[in-house]
């Protein structure tokens, strides 16, 4: 389906809408392991940012910064037709997430590993890593499709990402590879997040969750997220890597559920 504002998205549920936010270079497919589970309690919206995934370039171009990444957000939430939605995001998903909490522009924020609490050098790392795997990702599907399909290849292609890539299935591990290849707004969204550090103080119910073997964004940033938010709810992903819905989706959708505060029906 494809919102007004030209994004294409899955929707699932119903009840209070909670929009899920991916990081760069991936999907809104990046929910996929928890979207039945959130689904029971609300109306989930997991969308393809911006340049990324199925979503084109936007015609007026890419937001600069963060606070055009965040006024886009604003943006596609009155085009939906919602008020204060709540919403998960993950990497600089998190991020995106984090900044609408300080703005008031949400009921609540889940932020998985996000971006904005690392040092220069390492969101150079992190950036680096992520442009090695979009370029291995060139290969071709058929390829790809051969490689995910032996376990220790799979760990060797997708360990920097995942703990636990085996539990991700073959169809979505080359899902991510193939939106990682596509991601058009890959470069000019890394360029615009250099300097990029979070410093917003929000007022709603906020949620920030690392998981303890993120090589990306590596947990040890947690504790500056912890400095920065001191009012926020801080929790340990065990055994989970960056992107931890496919880790561990049970309790990765325990804790949006518990920062959303909606049971399911």
């Amino acid at each position: 389906m494809t919102a007004p504002v030209e994004v294409v998205y899955e929707r699932r549920g119903a009840g209070p809408t909670l929009v899920l936010l991916h990081g760069i270079g991936h999907h809104g497919g990046a929910g996929r392991p928890v979207l039945d589970r959130l689904a029971q309690a609300h109306d989930v919206i997991a969308v393809d940012l911006p340049g990324f995934g199925r979503s084109p370039v936007p015609a007026t171009g890419l937001p600069a910064d963060m606070p055009g990444l965040t006024a886009a957000m604003v943006e596609l939430f009155a085009a939906f037709g919602l008020d204060r939605p709540h919403v998960a995001g993950n990497s600089l998903g998190g991020a995106i997430a984090l900044e609408l909490a300080a703005l008031g522009a949400v009921s609540s924020a889940t932020a998985l590993s996000p971006a904005g609490f690392c040092t220069a050098r390492e969101l150079r790392w992190a950036l680096t890593v992520l442009a090695l795997h979009r370029n291995a990702a060139r290969l071709p599907e058929p390829v790809l499709r051969r490689l995910f399909a032996a376990p220790a290849l799979r760990m060797l292609a997708m360990g920097m990402i995942l703990a636990r890539p085996n539990r991700m299935t073959l169809d979505d591990a080359v899902a991510d590879a193939r939106a990682l290849r596509q991601a058009r707004a890959f470069r000019a969204v890394a360029r615009a997040g250099r300097g990029y550090a979070y410093a917003g103080a929000p007022t709603v119910p906020v949620t920030v969750a690392w998981g303890t073997r993120d090589r990306i964004l590596p947990y040890r940033q947690a504790a500056l997220a912890r400095t920065r938010l001191p009012a926020a709810r801080h929790l340990d992903l065990p055994g989970c890597g960056h992107v931890p819905m496919h880790d561990d989706p049970e309790l990765v959708a325990s804790v949006i559920l518990g920062t959303t505060g909606v049971r399911a029906g």
